[in-house]
């Protein structure tokens, strides 16, 4: 199924007047903002020319999969790096652990046959290797490497970085409003497909209402 913006724009705008989004209208206005651009939605997204540098290919499922938050981290632009939107089979997705930095909950894979996990395939330099794994709290046990197969373009990629969590929680957080904002416009500008993107911002959605309950 095709991204169509409008769709999920018009779902979005429904709740704008939620708890949710009254406390945070930045959040939803910028999320119509983008699901309502087109060309950001529909562009289509080059392979990288990294022919010179040594690199490895990264699938990014959270945060990462937005390229402008990714530039913030790794200190260049990321755009050029990005193969194209991808699939990890037999894993899902779960807000297993508290990010001490962001002081939410954060997104992780876990194996579980059956089930799939959409992102982004980057191919990165091998230099920027070091800050990303400082991004994913490597030094600090938050996240650790795993190599796993990557559905892209009609075509299977191997040998692929990705980051799972170290220490998993039993049950999972919340995220902020930050991190669902970023999470999103990665999903979206990126054209990950419609369904997931219903499917992610709902997943979210319940998480955070299921914490305002237990806090009132």
């Amino acid at each position: 199924m095709s991204f169509q913006p409008g769709k999920i724009s018009s779902f979005i705008a429904r709740q704008q007047h939620s708890s949710f989004f009254e406390s945070q209208p930045e959040l939803c206005q910028g999320l119509a903002k983008d699901l309502n651009n087109e060309s950001i939605a529909n562009r289509e997204i080059a392979n990288p020319n990294l022919a010179d540098e040594t690199k490895f290919l990264y699938f990014a499922y959270g945060s990462c999969m937005c390229p402008v938050d990714l530039k913030r981290s790794l200190g260049e632009n990321t755009h050029d790096y990005v193969v194209g939107t991808a699939t990890l089979h037999n894993y899902r997705l779960g807000f297993l652990r508290r990010s001490l930095r962001r002081d939410c909950g954060v997104l992780d894979v876990v194996p579980t046959p059956g089930a799939h996990v959409h992102g982004v395939l980057y191919q990165l330099p091998w230099r920027l290797s070091d800050r990303l794994d400082v991004r994913e709290e490597i030094p600090h046990r938050g996240y650790r490497h795993e190599t796993v197969e990557i559905e892209c373009n009609g075509q299977i990629f191997g040998n692929v970085r990705t980051y799972v969590v170290v220490d998993k929680l039993s049950d999972e957080i919340a995220p902020n409003d930050w991190y669902f904002s970023v999470v999103m416009r990665g999903a979206i500008t990126c054209g990950l497909p419609q369904s997931y993107c219903w499917k992610l911002f709902d997943h979210m959605h319940q998480l955070q209402q299921q914490r305002q309950q237990e806090a009132s």
